[in-house]
């Protein structure tokens, strides 16, 4: 792993494909364990956790089904602390155990909007599992059950995350400069 630039700005190596492989498959394998018989619904949230939601899906060896949501809230290198949801769920989560599997959580945000729109859907319990998580970035109250890697409040990219467009298709994680 080497320094990369993406548009004007650089990055330095952070976090390689094998620490995020055994990150996922623990959080597989810790999921498994708490959903015992259960059938659970994943919601991944695009764009930024397509990577994460696929690793998993190979990871998680019970039943379970899969959906996702489209939001965004960032702008560049900063959140814009509003968050629109462009493709919403259309299945029904009545009674049912749902996980979301999100790439990265900072502030909350995102959070606070999925746990709104899903509170509407009368489910049984919802679970929120995070491979990122920046800890003096998050300003909500809100229980994170699964975390992959607490990392800095540092701006990071590759593995699903982007820069402007850019960077989604690397399989590790470099840190902006």
């Amino acid at each position: 792993m080497k320094l990369i630039q993406l548009h004007d700005k650089y990055f330095v190596p952070f976090i390689n494909a094998a620490q995020i492989d055994a990150a996922i498959a623990k959080m597989a394998q810790d999921i498994e364990k708490d959903m015992g018989d259960e059938t659970p619904v994943f919601i991944g949230v695009l764009n930024g956790a397509f990577m994460v939601v696929s690793d998993f899906m190979k990871q998680y060896k019970k039943d379970c089904e899969v959906s996702f949501i489209k939001l965004a809230s960032y702008e560049g290198t900063t959140s814009t602390n509003e968050v629109k949801e462009l493709i919403g769920l259309n299945q029904d989560l009545k009674g049912r155990t749902v996980v979301i599997l999100e790439d990265i959580i900072d502030t909350g945000n995102t959070i606070v909007e999925l746990k709104k729109t899903l509170e509407t859907k009368e489910l049984k319990a919802l679970k929120i599992a995070t491979l990122f998580f920046k800890p003096e970035a998050y300003t909500k109250d809100i229980k994170l059950d699964y975390i992959g890697f607490e990392i800095p409040n540092k701006f990071i990219v590759g593995y699903g995350l982007d820069y402007d467009g850019l960077g989604r298709n690397i399989p590790e994680i470099y840190q902006l400069q």
